[in-house]
């Protein structure tokens, strides 16, 4: 009998096939135009006659339309005036092989505003940009999409940002993909990646590190204030001040948010990963899967209390699943460890398959119980007992996993590891980190991979890159 996560994942796959073939068998029909530092705004805007500034492109392009950057650095904030429609999204794209930069130096921006600001449009794809300095308000972005839908935000490079490299604020069906954040935050607030009151989205495959000093805000990714009905996947989040990926339900429901196949490392003085709901917001049904977390300062995962609330309210945190992750290495001499819930508002919580392995003052510690926690089939390896509520769970292994190389951050399991075919298949996920099919031998395998002799290539890897933003493009 297939698992719901292995139906989920199924529905997944079918969903993609879908829109892969809606992508092939649609065509834009509008025009392409070119901007460059040679060219000038009474152009036609042609490859011969380009355009001078972005901003005069962005004011005349409509659904269906391209316009490609040549090589430069271009001293504005782009603002489009208009949107796309369906099968026909309006695109900002690099040249290929070509930097097109951005740089707001000298520009003073509005708060709450973006170098690249979209506002209340649709269907916009934005590609290949580097996109620097933006400032000097705590909330300037390098990249805003606010009140929009259908928004593709891919290939991108932000630096210096005053507050998100990326933003996305009260939207619907918005794709983040294959983006790399530097500097973000940087002493402004928000994360690095904000992703707040925003449904039907996908942050996947971004890079995001070295935030800013971490006074005000830098969380490298988060998924906030009612947002809901999106996944966050394949990215990686590294050396920053804040914690690494955040789900934070405010004073709003969150709900329905799958985190899968994130490694998250090297977090100062803060969480890998942390669920939490500052100002009484239900946060529910937030699926953490196949994620790597190590070297953290703190936890690899906290079940926060946090409280961000003026009055007194409730924490509640329900009905979540943290199942085949791998947690290694987590804590500092002064406090944390692998899994912490110090959230006594906690409901239906399940912690299966992991992998908990020489973090340093516990394993998984349940400082205050919380409400039907069901905790089994866990690795356990260090385990303390200095702390009181830390355990094991039950169908627990206590053994070295026998990580390939766990100093060089390779967390593969090597033949003969007690982890191999030692977990649950209840709610396991289909497949592994690798995309390799779960399980590989007579069982399902604890923590983030199954062992395999020979790691085959995903199908879904193998697609073009530029397809994965369609499943949630269109």
């Amino acid at each position: 009998m297939q698992s719901t996560l292995q139906r989920e994942a199924m529905a997944r796959v079918v969903l993609f096939l879908l829109f892969f073939f809606l992508a092939l068998t649609s065509s834009a029909a509008g025009k392409e135009y070119f901007v460059a530092k040679t060219g000038s705004d009474t152009n036609p805007g042609s490859a011969a006659l380009p355009w001078l500034t972005i901003t005069k492109a962005a004011s005349l392009l409509v659904a269906g339309d391209t316009v490609y950057i040549k090589a430069g650095t271009y001293k504005e904030q782009v603002v489009p005036v208009n949107s796309g429609s369906p099968g026909n999204y309006i695109t900002y794209a690099a040249v290929a092989g070509e930097t097109v930069t951005i740089d707001g130096d000298g520009l003073t921006l509005d708060n709450y505003s973006g170098l690249f600001s979209i506002i209340d449009k649709n269907y916009i794809r934005v590609t290949g940009l580097r996109i620097i300095n933006a400032g000097p308000y705590d909330n300037v972005s390098g990249i805003l999409v606010d009140g929009s839908g259908y928004i593709t935000i891919v290939n991108n490079y932000t630096y210096n940002t005053r507050s998100s490299g990326i933003g996305v604020w009260d939207s619907h069906h918005v794709t983040v993909d294959s983006n790399e954040v530097e500097l973000a935050c940087n002493d402004g607030e928000q994360e690095c990646i904000t992703v707040a009151t925003t449904s039907y989205f996908a942050v996947m495959n971004n890079t995001v590190h070295h935030n800013g000093p971490g006074t005000n805000g830098g969380e490298g990714i988060d998924a906030k204030d009612g947002s809901h009905d999106g996944t966050i996947h394949d990215n990686t989040v590294h050396h920053l001040n804040r914690l690494g990926i955040y789900i934070e339900a405010w004073d709003k429901h969150t709900y329905n948010i799958d985190v899968f196949n994130n490694t998250v490392h090297d977090i100062s003085d803060a969480d890998g990963f942390t669920l939490a709901s500052e100002v009484g917001g239900l946060l529910q049904n937030i699926n953490l899967y196949n994620n790597i977390a190590y070297n953290n300062d703190y936890n690899g995962l906290t079940l926060s209390n946090a409280n961000s609330s003026p009055t007194p309210v409730l924490h509640p945190i329900e009905d979540c699943t943290i199942i085949n992750n791998t947690f290694y290495n987590n804590g500092s001499d002064l406090w944390g460890g692998g899994i912490h819930n110090e959230n006594p508002d906690t409901k239906n919580i399940i912690i299966r398959n992991n992998i908990f392995s020489d973090n340093h003052h516990y394993q998984i510690l349940l400082e205050v119980q919380g409400q039907n926690f069901t905790i089994d089939h866990n690795l356990i390896h260090g385990f303390r007992g200095s702390q009181e509520g830390e355990t094991y769970g039950s169908e627990y292994v206590a053994e070295d996993p026998l990580f390939r190389n766990p100093a060089g951050a390779d967390f593969h399991l090597q033949a003969g590891s007690p982890a191999v075919d030692s977990g649950s298949a209840q709610g396991a996920p289909a497949d592994d980190f690798d995309g390799n099919i779960r399980p590989q031998g007579v069982g399902v395998d604890i923590g983030a991979y199954e062992f395999t002799l020979v790691a085959p290539v995903s199908p879904m890897t193998a697609l073009p890159s530029i397809i994965m933003p369609l499943l949630l493009s269109e």
